[in-house]
């Protein structure tokens, strides 16, 4: 199953009767010329990063009644993002005189006389005002199928760029965890020899504090020597990073399931880099070494970038 990005864009134009067939994405355009029709309709998707699925509509009123319509189709199709979706209405109209219907001629007419009855000063409509009111006549009715038509080859386009895209933050994320998993296999050799060389160090610190204090003379050389290596097997335990080591390896592998796995897996990896940055900052809080220190912050920043990255999928 693929891995999809909440970053894309798509279009699409379909119309009444013979007309062309247009289609765009991100990457490229098509087009199928079936003739020349009278109105036309154009469907436009923007999607960008969201916690949650956000959709917003901007559209003619004579459209308007097709939005849980739309709503439907993309709630089918994406599960998070913000999607911005226009529509945008083309018709014979726009170019060329109004072609009045008999029907609404019959019905103008019918409320011009109803209006004089009442208000016999009243004007006359003129043909200009005709035209207007009559603009667009008996075409509205038949753009709905045509949107809806439309707004699913746009939807389409949409998931195809999304997929796209999502592919290419995968091969993103794999180089950012192969980088964390070079990290922590740095990281891994330096434990041991800085848990024993912090612990040589805290036995002769041990010994000067006894030797200031006097406390050598008053304590049993034996109950002195059981106590400091209590003390520095409980110091040695608080400085080991190799938990959190295992942890993070742990999480990366994870991290790798789910990508291969692919599906809706933003917010399942959102939790998994949170984790991640709390190993990092638990060994950089228990480095004690200038090497794991530095290891700690690289990998901060790649736990950074892989967030970033996160974050635009679905």
């Amino acid at each position: 199953m693929a891995v999809y990005s909440m970053t894309g864009y798509a279009t699409a134009t379909s119309g009444t009767g013979p007309t062309t067939e247009t289609g765009t994405n991100a990457e490229g355009q098509t087009s199928r010329p079936v003739g020349s029709g009278a109105a036309s309709v154009t469907v436009e998707i923007r999607s960008v990063n969201g916690r949650f699925l956000d959709l917003n509509f901007r559209m003619p009123d004579e459209l308007r009644s097709l939005e849980p319509a739309l709503r439907d189709l993309l709630s089918t199709s994406l599960r998070r993002g913000k999607i911005e979706v226009r529509l945008n209405t083309r018709t014979e109209s726009d170019n060329a005189w109004p072609q009045p219907q008999p029907e609404q001629l019959n019905r103008l007419s019918g409320l011009e006389s109803t209006i004089q009855g009442w208000m016999p000063k009243a004007q006359p409509l003129s043909v200009h005002e005709v035209l207007q009111w009559c603009k667009g006549g008996g075409i509205t009715e038949r753009l709905d199928e045509v949107a809806l038509y439309a707004a699913k080859r746009a939807i389409v386009g949409l998931t195809e760029a999304r997929e796209r895209e999502g592919t290419r933050l995968v091969a993103v994320l794999m180089e950012r965890v192969k980088r964390l998993r070079e990290l922590a296999a740095e990281a891994e050799p330096l434990v041991p020899a800085v848990v024993q060389k912090q612990q040589q160090k805290f036995l002769e610190r041990w010994k000067e504090a006894l030797e200031v204090t006097g406390a050598a003379q008053t304590i049993s050389e034996d109950t002195l020597k059981e106590r400091a290596i209590n003390e520095a097997a409980a110091y040695a335990i608080r400085i080991d990073v190799a938990e959190e080591l295992a942890r993070l390896r742990a999480h990366l592998d994870e991290i790798i399931r789910l990508l291969n796995k692919g599906g809706e897996v933003g917010k399942r990896l959102d939790f998994l880099i949170q984790e991640l940055l709390r190993e990092a900052n638990t060994l950089g809080s228990k480095a004690s070494s200038l090497e794991l220190t530095n290891i700690s912050v690289e990998m901060k920043v790649a736990v950074e970038q892989l967030r970033e990255q996160v974050q635009n999928l679905e």
